[in-house]
């Protein structure tokens, strides 16, 4: 009875009710939508570094890492194989030839880490093959006599491989893109000009653009703009097993476009036969072996056990590589406290702002009840369930709005582009995919619950100290 009476009482005054629950249900909904946008670039980025760039686990001779020096190879490669092999939750293994070198075109040079790789071990524990830009080759994957390599397009566009005309090709894909047809226009007096830099070509469009043209529609005219010719050659210069300057030439096998713009200017890969064919290094001879786990969550588990296996050896995980990763998804957790904090905070002041007002206008209603026999513990209880029943009709609108609007932004994306360039630069995508998991919304509906149980003690409390006599002869 008194949860009916509760229940109809928060509807009583429509209007104030349902103010309360649109700011509860906003500001929950803004609250949750916006932890699930911070977690997705901390997730993203987590996954392009462990996927693209350095797998779970990495095993190195203690030496290399200080020197780099083409000497300090891993001695044992077998042996560590067999033992990163017989760990439970690691399914592939591989290894790497590592060296610093230079890598130059007739116009640019540009210092580089050249990676040998085993071309179809690398697919199975990387995915930087299927970042591949479509129409720039393919990773290793046509047959030539020349030897090959699979760069990033950072450093093609240092190197100034990646050039900048527009064609009619461009003035097509501008059109299908939905680029008005006066700023198509002012673009195509450019046609047929070469630009060997990005900053060349923005230069140029920034003559004949408005900024605000530039800052809408930039980024579709360079990609509109953006121009490879296949099969482009660079020389890569390092030393061999003997610290004897050697180097090649090599055909680019193709380009490769991720989210770290650090990453594609440094890294280029070559397949291992090639390169040990130039720099002389024995058969078996590895710099690095790359371990992946089952998963990230068993990371921290699996490491001491490969490092009492491995104990000549120099064994790091990815956290340990890239601290500032670990150190984000540590710090990622009191964020969501302090987010959580302010919503508790911003409904908790709503609540007992609400239930105070309530409590005061109802005094004589309350003082007779009293008179009639309602004993303090049922005006108590009463007031505590209209203050609960606020919280959770906000609360649950909130999450739901919230999971609707999660879901459908976790499929299409949150397109950043224009801050891409920024965002790049530090290793972390301009297309966000909100995504949170499941405890997370059991957490907060108890929060939330408790929440509106706290809210609702003073205004309860103060509905006990009200004197019934008091109460009828007030207005």
């Amino acid at each position: 009875m008194i949860t009916a009476i509760a229940w109809k009482n928060v509807w009583r005054n429509k209007t104030r009710s349902l103010i309360v629950i649109a700011a509860v249900t906003i500001g929950v909904f803004a609250g949750i939508f916006s932890m699930a946008a911070i977690n997705s670039t901390v997730v993203q980025r987590i996954d392009a570094a462990v996927n693209e760039e350095l797998s779970h686990i990495q095993v190195n001779n203690k030496d290399f890492r200080k020197s780099t020096d083409i000497q300090n190879v891993i001695s044992d490669y077998q042996g560590v194989v067999a033992a990163l092999e017989s760990t439970p939750g690691v399914t592939k293994v591989t290894g790497r030839i590592i060296i610093r070198g230079i890598a130059s075109t007739a116009i640019k040079s540009a210092g580089v880490e050249i990676t040998g790789i085993d071309v179809e071990k690398e697919k199975e524990i990387f995915t930087i093959s299927e970042k591949l830009i479509p129409g720039t080759g393919s990773f290793f994957e046509t047959d030539t006599k020349f030897n090959t390599v699979f760069i990033g397009e950072k450093l093609a566009k240092e190197l100034n491989i990646i050039r900048y005309i527009i064609t009619p090709e461009s003035i097509i894909i501008l059109t299908d893109e939905g680029v008005p047809t006066d700023i198509i226009s002012k673009v195509g007096t450019l046609q047929g000009q070469r630009f060997v830099s990005d900053k060349k070509f923005i230069k140029a469009c920034e003559k004949i653009l408005e900024p605000s043209e530039m800052e809408k529609y930039e980024w579709k005219i360079k990609e509109a703009a953006w121009s490879y010719r296949e099969g482009s050659k660079i020389v890569l210069s390092f030393l061999d097993i003997n610290n004897n300057q050697t180097g090649a030439a090599f055909r680019v096998s193709g380009i490769f476009r991720t989210n770290n713009d650090m990453f594609e200017s440094l890294s280029l890969f070559v397949p291992m036969d090639e390169l040990r064919q130039l720099t002389g290094m024995e058969k078996g001879a590895f710099h690095r072996v790359i371990a992946r786990l089952e998963n990230n969550d068993i990371t921290n588990s699996v490491t001491p056990v490969i490092r009492e296996k491995l104990v000549d050896y120099e064994v790091l995980n990815w956290k340990e590589i890239q601290p500032d990763l670990a150190m984000i998804t540590d710090f990622i957790e009191q964020i969501y406290g302090v987010f959580m904090a302010l919503i508790l905070a911003a409904l908790a002041f709503g609540i007992v702002n609400t239930m105070l007002m309530s409590v005061l206008e109802r005094t004589r209603e309350l003082g007779m009840l009293m008179a009639i026999g309602m004993n303090r513990r049922k005006i108590f209880i009463m007031i505590m369930l209209e203050s609960i029943f606020l919280s959770i009709v906000g609360g649950f609108a909130g999450m739901a709005v919230s999971e609707v609007v999660i879901t459908i932004t976790g499929k299409t994306g949150i397109n950043l582009v224009k801050y891409s360039e920024g965002m790049e630069a530090i290793g972390y995508s301009a297309y966000l995919f909100p995504t949170i998991d499941t405890q997370f919304f059991i957490t907060t509906t108890i929060l939330i619950v408790l929440t509106g149980i706290l809210s609702a003690i003073y205004p309860a409390r103060k509905a006990l100290k009200l004197s019934p006599v008091e109460a009828l002869r007030g207005e």
